[in-house]
C-alpha cells in the first residue's frame, strides 16, 4: 500500500509539473545546443503514425520510446523490426529492433536498439576539398534496457536505461541516459488513461579521438608533437511528456482511441500532440488506422517560403497496421506503416514487422 501511495503522489506531482510547464513558452532559443538529438526520433511505425500522442496508451515495445510504463502491458513475448527512410531522399536510414518479455505476473523487461546510418561520405582535407581519398560512414546508435511493472490494477510504472554512441571516421562520443514513466488507468472498462514520461535524463556527452589531434612543430628544433584538443561537452535533449486518452468501445471488436499529449522540451519549442487510433478485429486479423498532428509555436508562419517550425518532428502523421491472428493461442504476425509529413524536406516513411506470442 505504501508503494502504491508513493506512485500516486508521484503521478499527481508530475501532472502539476506538466501543467505548470504548459504555461510557459518553449525553449526555441536553445535549438541546436543539445546533443544526441536522435533520441527525439521515434523509430517505431505504429506509435509514430499517430503523432507520438500515446503517452498514456502506447503498449509493448512502442512504449519504450513513448512512455516506458506501457511496456507493462506486453502479454507475453513481442519482437519488432522497423526501418525508417528519414527525410525522403536524404540517404539516411534508421534500423530498429526490439524484444520484450514478460518475466512474471506483474513484470516485463525489454531490450531495444536503434541505429542511424548516413551512407558513405567523401573524406576531405584543406588541401583536398573535393575528396578523392576515400569515404567514411557516420553512425548514431542507442541501446536500451527497460523494465516495467504493474503496481496495482490501475497504476503502472517503468524505467529505461540507454547507452548512446555517435561516431565518424576519427571521432567518437558515448553517453548514458535514463527514461522513467507512470501510467494511471481508470473507468468501468479501463477506458480512461493518464501518463507521464520523463526522458533523456543524463550527464553531458563529449567527443574524443584522433580527429581532435593536430601535429605541431617545436620552434627552433624541428621536432614534431601531437597536440590534442578537448571537445566541448553538450547536454542531452531532456523532455517531459504528459498525456491522456479515452477508449470508445463501440463493440467488442471495434474501438476508437483518442489521445492528447503535451511535451515540454528543454532544447526546442514545446509541442501539443493529438492522435486517433481506430481498431477493428476480425476472426483471423486485426486492423488499425492511425492519424495524428503535432503542433508547435510558429508552425503556421511562413518566411521566404519556409515554415516557422524548428524540427522535422511536427505536423501531420498517419499510418496503418495489419496483424494476422494465428494458432490456438491467437499469436499475431503484423506489418505496420507510418508516415510523417515534413514541409521543407522529404517526408518520413517507417515500415515495421512484428511478432507477438500470447
Amino acid at each position: 500500500m505504501k508503494v502504491n501511495k508513493l506512485i500516486k503522489n508521484t503521478f499527481l506531482a508530475g501532472v502539476a509539473l506538466g501543467l505548470s510547464s504548459a504555461a510557459f513558452a518553449g525553449n526555441g532559443d536553445r535549438v541546436g545546443s543539445a546533443g544526441a538529438t536522435e533520441l527525439l526520433i521515434n523509430p517505431w511505425a505504429r506509435s509514430s503514425a499517430w503523432g507520438d500522442a500515446g503517452v498514456s496508451c502506447a503498449n509493448g515495445i512502442d512504449a519504450v520510446y513513448t512512455n516506458i510504463a506501457g511496456l507493462a502491458f506486453t502479454d507475453k513475448t513481442q519482437i519488432r523490426f522497423d526501418r525508417t527512410n528519414w527525410l525522403g531522399g536524404a540517404g539516411i536510414n534508421i534500423n530498429s529492433a526490439g524484444f520484450a518479455q514478460r518475466v512474471s505476473e506483474s513484470s516485463v523487461i525489454s531490450v531495444t536498439v536503434m541505429a542511424m546510418t548516413f551512407g558513405d561520405i567523401d573524406i576531405t582535407t584543406v588541401n583536398l576539398p573535393e575528396g578523392g581519398i576515400g569515404t567514411f560512414s557516420p553512425t548514431y546508435s542507442n541501446f536500451n534496457v527497460g523494465y516495467a511493472r504493474e503496481f496495482s490494477n490501475s497504476i503502472y510504472g517503468g524505467i529505461n536505461f540507454k547507452v548512446i554512441s555517435e561516431s565518424i571516421a576519427d571521432l567518437k562520443g558515448t553517453g548514458v541516459a535514463v527514461d522513467a514513466g507512470i501510467r494511471y488507468v481508470t473507468g468501468e472498462e479501463d477506458q480512461m488513461k493518464f501518463g507521464i514520461a520523463l526522458k533523456n535524463i543524463g550527464p553531458t556527452m563529449s567527443f574524443g579521438g584522433d580527429g581532435l589531434g593536430q601535429q605541431v612543430e617545436y620552434p627552433g628544433t624541428g621536432d614534431l608533437a601531437t597536440l590534442e584538443q578537448r571537445s566541448a561537452t553538450f547536454e542531452m535533449p531532456s523532455l517531459l511528456s504528459i498525456g491522456g486518452s479515452y477508449d470508445f468501445n463501440f463493440t467488442e471488436t471495434n474501438q476508437l482511441t483518442v489521445a492528447l499529449a503535451f511535451s515540454a522540451n528543454s532544447f526546442s519549442n514545446d509541442q501539443f500532440r493529438l492522435g486517433a487510433n481506430y481498431g477493428m478485429e476480425l476472426e483471423k486479423a486485426r486492423f488499425n488506422l492511425m492519424a495524428g498532428y503535432v503542433y508547435e509555436a510558429g508552425i503556421f508562419q511562413s518566411d521566404f517560403g519556409y515554415t516557422g517550425r524548428v524540427t522535422a518532428l511536427s505536423g501531420l502523421t498517419a499510418g496503418v497496421s495489419v496483424d494476422a491472428i494465428v494458432g490456438k493461442s491467437k499469436s499475431m504476425l503484423g506489418i505496420q506503416y507510418g508516415f510523417r509529413l515534413v514541409d521543407n524536406f522529404g517526408d518520413i516513411h517507417t515500415i515495421g514487422l512484428s511478432i507477438e506470442i500470447l
